[in-house]
C-alpha cells in the first residue's frame, strides 16, 4: 500500500510473537472445558469497530459456561501479542464471582477492574498501528481455586503470577482487528 493511501495514524510494525507456540497455540481448555464466547464476534473473526478504541471503545460482551466445581474466582485478561514492543494489555478484570456467566457491557459491579496498557482502568479497545496485518486479541478467562486478592489496578502480570498453580480451567477466545 502506498504511503499516500494511508489513513491517519503512525505506520506500524508487527510484534515478534507470531510463531511462538505458547501464544499461537494457547490451551483452549484445562480440566473440564471452560468455554468462552462472544455474541459480538466468533473465535478467529474480526472484532466489530464499535469495540475498538476509536470506534466507541465499548467493552465487548462475553459469555462463558462450564465453570468447574471448586472455582473461587474468575479472572479475565485481553492481550494483544502482536503489538509493536511486545504484549499489550487491553483488559484486566479480577474478583469475578464464580456464579457470574457473562459480561454484557461492563464488568460485574463486584468485580475489580485492572489497569490496561493505556494506563486506564477497564477496557481499552483495539488500536493497532494503521497498515499492520490484523492483530490477534486473546481473551482469556481463568477459573481459579482461591481468591486472588488482587484489587483495583492489578496488571496482567499480577494476574499471570496469581493464577499460576491455581488454575482449574481456562477459556480462550481470539478476535482480530486491523485499521
Amino acid at each position: 500500500m502506498a504511503e499516500a493511501d494511508r489513513t491517519a495514524g503512525p505506520k506500524g510494525s508487527r510484534g515478534t510473537s507470531r510463531g511462538d507456540p505458547s501464544i499461537d497455540e494457547p490451551p483452549r481448555a484445562l480440566s473440564d472445558g471452560l468455554e468462552l464466547r462472544s455474541p459480538a464476534f466468533n473465535d478467529g473473526t474480526l472484532i466489530p469497530d464499535r469495540y475498538s478504541r476509536q470506534g466507541g471503545n465499548e467493552a465487548p460482551p462475553l459469555q462463558w459456561t462450564h465453570v468447574p466445581d471448586g472455582t473461587e474466582e474468575l479472572a479475565l485478561l485481553c492481550e494483544d501479542p502482536d503489538a509493536p514492543g511486545g504484549v499489550f494489555t487491553h483488559w484486566v478484570v479480577t474478583a469475578i464471582p464464580p456464579d457470574v456467566t457473562s459480561i454484557e457491557d461492563a464488568a460485574p459491579s463486584n468485580a475489580a477492574l485492572g489497569r490496561n496498557s493505556f494506563g486506564e482502568l477497564g477496557w481499552g479497545g483495539p488500536q493497532p498501528p494503521v497498515g499492520d496485518t490484523a492483530h490477534r486479541y486473546f481473551f482469556r478467562l481463568y477459573a481459579v481455586d482461591r481468591p486472588l486478592g488482587l484489587g483495583e489496578g492489578a496488571t496482567a502480570e499480577d494476574v499471570h503470577a496469581a493464577v499460576e498453580d491455581h488454575t482449574l480451567a481456562t477459556g480462550t477466545l481470539v478476535g482480530l482487528f486491523a485499521r
